[in-house]
């Protein structure tokens, strides 16, 4: 029973001990970032990487550490959600469909015209062309967030743009794994479209007057804190219902959010709360990333070489397809859009998973993809801060934007 008891407390202890790493080295990585003026995001990231199996080896990607990857980032979407109220969405709609639409073609040719020419087979093709469909709007969304900029026009168009995203390249997945296995069920993948736009839709027409309807009942709890426990509950049980009918968790977090967020607009509390909930799992979202990434990929110069070139034409890509869909806002507008759609994150390093295990793509190909989802990751925050540079210059000038969501820094910003 000791022996038992000594063994338990040692692989708790070696749990903390690789948390404490984890939070440590975000935390240290991302204020230097911040003092050299780049995004906290690209050091917590970066820390990953170091501590990581590929350099230190002081911690590695675990089933523990994963699960709180994925917490961190849902509340992160739905803390993003907060800031976001379902009219602004609407407003944008149009436009974030053309750009998720493109964002989704321009990759997938890419990526599958890449690997042809380099003589790979038609199904390593269509994985590394599926793995460059994703988007990880977790990242954009914490960049933006540290800027203050969630409320911007096109951060609002990114939002919407990755909700349809989610759903376009789960579709795309579903049936690159379905010819991978040798069969395609049309019936199958129907209805996962189905239920994927409708609970979407009905979240944002129906959910969110409901939870409007539902605060004012909640704040008399004798608890304490009722709208933050309400929206706790709301954010984890719409995460879990995205994630059964096939959507991302971060989806239904994201959908979550935006239903409180008329409710919730005048609660500091509420804010404040969810802040300090991010702050705390967040990092282990963003150091799981840096720790997937696999430097023995680099034992041959042909692999370095495909690893570069996956890279560039992933970002190339989408920076290109959904900036050519907001290139009527103008080109400043058109890059922020572009380049927000840009990191792969943990979405990529997810289909890489998936045709590894369909035995479609080797140890090789796997650590390419790996690669590149990191890379893309570590590359567009740098490049959001300086194309969001003149709104967030001239957000401390004069304030953010009116209630109607057009920037009062108009002129202040030449855009185009």
């Amino acid at each position: 029973m000791n022996h038992f008891l000594v063994l338990a407390t040692g692989g708790e202890t070696r749990v903390l001990l690789t948390l404490f790493i984890m939070l440590f080295a975000a935390k240290l990585l991302g204020e230097l970032f911040e003092r050299l003026r780049q995004p906290a995001v690209a050091g917590e990231i970066l820390a990953g990487v170091i501590i990581g199996p590929s350099l230190l080896g002081w911690a590695a990607p675990s089933e523990i550490t994963g699960l709180l990857a994925e917490i961190g980032v849902i509340f992160l979407l739905f803390l993003v959600g907060l800031e976001t109220k379902p009219a602004a969405i609407f407003k944008v709609g149009k436009q974030a469909a053309i750009v998720a639409v493109l964002g989704v073609v321009a990759p997938f040719l890419g990526g599958w015209l890449l690997m042809k020419a380099w003589g790979g087979t038609s199904i390593e093709a269509l994985f590394v062309g599926t793995a460059m469909v994703a988007t990880s709007v977790g990242i954009t969304a914490r960049v933006l967030s540290g800027m203050g900029l969630l409320d911007a026009p096109t951060a609002r168009i990114i939002l919407g743009a990755a909700v349809i995203d989610d759903i376009l390249g789960l579709l795309v997945l579903a049936i690159v794994s379905s010819m991978a296995a040798g069969t395609i069920n049309y019936f199958e993948i129907l209805t996962t479209a189905g239920l994927a736009i409708g609970f979407t839709v009905f979240i944002a027409l129906v959910g969110a007057p409901v939870v409007t309807r539902l605060v004012p009942q909640v704040t008399r709890m004798r608890t304490g804190h009722g709208i933050f426990i309400f929206g706790l509950v709301l954010c984890l049980g719409l995460s879990v219902a995205a994630a059964y009918i096939g959507v991302a968790a971060i989806i239904g977090a994201f959908l979550a959010g935006m239903a409180l967020a008329e409710a919730a607009e005048d609660d500091s509390k509420m804010h404040r709360h969810m802040n300090g909930v991010t702050e705390f799992l967040v990092p282990f979202f963003l150091v799981n990333i840096g720790m997937q990434l696999r430097l023995d990929v680099f034992r041959s110069w042909p692999v370095i070489v495909l690893c570069v070139l996956v890279t560039l034409v992933a970002i190339a890509t989408k920076f290109l397809g959904c900036g050519l869909g907001a290139i009527n806002l103008g080109t400043r507008r058109a890059a922020q859009v572009g380049m927000g759609m840009v990191p792969r994150g943990e979405v990529g390093i997810i289909v890489a998973q998936i045709g590894l295990s369909l035995a479609v793509i080797g140890a090789e190909l796997y650590g390419v993809v790996l690669f590149m989802a990191v890379a893309t990751t570590l590359i567009a925050p740098p490049f959001l801060k300086w194309f969001y540079a003149c709104e967030a210059a001239a957000r401390k000038e004069i304030g953010p934007p009116d209630a109607g969501g057009i920037v009062a820094s108009g002129d202040f910003c030449k855009i185009g």
